[in-house]
This record gives C-alpha cells, structure tokens and sequence, in this order.
C-alpha cells in the first residue's frame, strides 16, 4: 500500500464528506437550539467520516455520478453519530469520553442526549428521502431502504441488542460473528452497498461489494477489540479496557490476541478476494480495508 497516496485520497474525500455534512446542518439547523446544538457536538466531534468516504469510493467504482451522493453520504454519517450518542449512555457502555471529548451525555445529560440521537437519526431519513423525492427512480429509493435495514432491526439495533442481550447460539465465536455482522457490518456494508446503487451499478458487483463490506466490517472490528488491549486512551480518543470491566465479549477475551489477529488477517484476505472484479479501480478499497487491520485508533 503506498500510504502516501492513500492518505491524500482519504483526505480528499473525507474534505467533501466535512463540507457535505456542515452545509446540511447549516441549512437545517432549527429549534429548540439546544437540541441542535447537542446534535452537533458529537457530529463534529472530530471522526474519520470512514462511513462517507466509504460510499463515496464505492460509488466510483460505479457507471455514473449521481448528485445525490453528498446527501446519503452525510445521512449515513449521521446514523453513525446517533448509534455512538446512544452506545456511550449510561444504560448501554456508560462511557465518559469519545473522540477524546466527553460524550454527548456528560455535556448535555441523558434525556439530551437520547434525543440528540434520535435527532440525528431522523433528520438524516429526512434528507435521504428529500433526496429520493427530487429526482424520482428506483435508484434513490433503493439507496434509503438499503441504509434503513442495516440501521434497523436487522442490522445494527439487533447486532446491538444480542451483544447486549446473547442470544442461544452454539458457540461464543458464532455469537460474536452474529452481532458483528450486524452491529459493525451492517452500516459498513450498507454505505458501499448505496454508493453503488446511487450510481446504477449492476447486481453482480452490488454481490461483490457486499461481501467486501461484510469482511471489512469483522477486520474493523477485530481490531477494534485488539486496540482496546494494547492501545492508550490518548491514542484512541477514549478509555482503553471497557470492553473488560463491562464484562463484554470480544474476540480477544473469547480468542485470545493470537488468535484474534490470525482472524483478523483471515478476514482481510476474503475482503480482498472479493474486489478482484473490481481490477485495478479497487485500489482505494484494497488500501481501505489494510489501513482498517492496521490502524492505532
């Protein structure tokens, strides 16, 4: 991987997916302004736009550009910020600090909070669907419902609720692959997945595309849990080790780190695999996926 170029094409598009998202909150931004103002704390709070510059790489892998892109790319950043909003409360991770700030419940309280992220949540199906509705296909429709069933019940509210909740599965490692999927996976898979429908990609590669986003939905979170262990809460932006006081199972605590790593480095071959009929204009995603084994936060 030539990091370099890599970083360069990262910054480039998380640039446009920063833009995208304050000139939407600009224009929407409304009353009661605390609610705004809660909502946009943990916004900007300082993240990676992975999710956004996700779907935008994906949707240039595709036929044609389609405008809209900008507006799913922030609406998918802003599921992202509700889940994180709601995961720090108290009655879920009760964590006191995110990005290196305190989260949004410290800030502004619970209540706040909780509706901050139901804030976020609600506005970004408002612009998916304004989106939809201005220029009427099947394109911007199939776009949103894709994003609306990894968000849902299906997707990361019920990977959230079995790691909350177990479920009677096998074996432990089934479990955690079930949760993961779903509660990391799903929002992944579902930006590469509309990125490309928005740009009229045929079923074959929206195939292809999902496997990739499965597989690099279980290598982000693998080394999400391996960072956990060996990172350092300035490195991370939060405390290190609340997966173990919260008595939570990862795959280091259910694998071990050896064998958590040999998973991760399974996983990432698969995610590789999957863009070979991508060729040559699956570098970025190829990088993308190594960057996400290897990164230090």
């Amino acid at each position: 991987m030539d990091s370099k170029s890599f970083d360069r094409a990262y910054a480039a598009r998380q640039s446009q997916a920063e833009a995208a998202l304050r000139r939407i909150m600009k224009k929407r931004r409304g009353e009661p302004s605390l609610l705004y103002e809660a909502m946009e704390y943990s916004l900007f709070a300082g993240g990676k736009r992975f999710r956004p510059v996700l779907m935008l790489s994906a949707h240039a892998l595709g036929q044609k550009t389609d405008d809209r892109i900008l507006d799913f790319a922030s609406a998918i950043e802003m599921i992202h910020t509700y889940s994180l909003i709601h995961d720090d409360l108290p009655a879920m991770d009760d964590d006191d600090f995110r990005r290196g700030k305190p989260t949004c419940h410290r800030v502004y309280g619970e209540a706040m909070a909780v509706l901050a992220g139901d804030g976020l949540l609600n506005l970004a199906f408002e612009i998916m669907a304004d989106a939809a509705a201005d220029t009427p296909d099947a394109k911007g429709t199939g776009a949103m419902a894709a994003v609306a069933k990894a968000a849902g019940g299906m997707g990361m509210i019920g990977g959230q609720t079995a790691d909350m909740e177990g479920m009677a599965l096998p074996t432990e490692g089934e479990l955690l692959t079930f949760i993961h999927y779903r509660k990391t996976g799903a929002l992944l898979r579902a930006s590469l997945e509309a990125g490309m429908i928005l740009s009229g990609t045929g079923e074959d590669a929206l195939g292809s595309i999902r496997e990739y986003g499965d597989a690099l939905g279980m290598v982000y979170q693998i080394r999400d849990d391996l960072l956990d262990t060996q990172g350092s809460a300035e490195m991370l932006g939060k405390p290190v080790g609340s997966d173990e006081r919260n008595d939570k199972k990862t795959f280091v605590t259910v694998y071990g780190k050896e064998k958590a790593q040999t998973l991760l480095t399974e996983w990432l071959k698969r995610a590789l695999a999957s863009l070979a009929p991508f060729g040559e204009d699956g570098k970025f995603l190829r990088d993308m996926v190594r960057y996400a084994a290897a990164r230090n936060h």
